[in-house]
């Protein structure tokens, strides 16, 4: 389980890339490793279906980056600014993950 400590000391070093995100296009950005220490920091996967719902509670069938709030694209593939500024997989999901308003 991630504890609140561990997902601040993500979020931190995701905070301050967010400036430098916001220069990157979409288009030019790479596209996130689930390794990548952010995104395993945030329990990131590529497809939604595979979290581990043990392991992340407050995961939900359903919840997928393309409609969290974060999520920056239309395509299948968008930025999100807490994974640095990387792409995400639409399908994907993370613990940040928040519903669109």
């Amino acid at each position: 389980m991630t504890s609140r400590r561990q997902f601040i000391m993500t979020l931190v070093p995701a905070a301050a890339a967010l400036g430098v995100a916001t220069s990157v296009r979409a288009a030019d950005a790479a596209k996130v490793d689930e390794k990548d220490p952010a995104a395993t920091g945030l329990g990131y996967k590529h497809d939604a279906t595979k979290v581990d719902a043990k392991k992340y509670p407050t995961y939900k069938a359903g919840s997928n980056c393309a409609n969290c709030q974060f999520y920056q694209g239309k395509d299948a593939w968008g930025v999100c600014p807490l994974l640095g500024g990387k792409q995400v997989n639409g399908k994907g999901w993370c613990s940040a993950w928040a519903k669109k308003a």
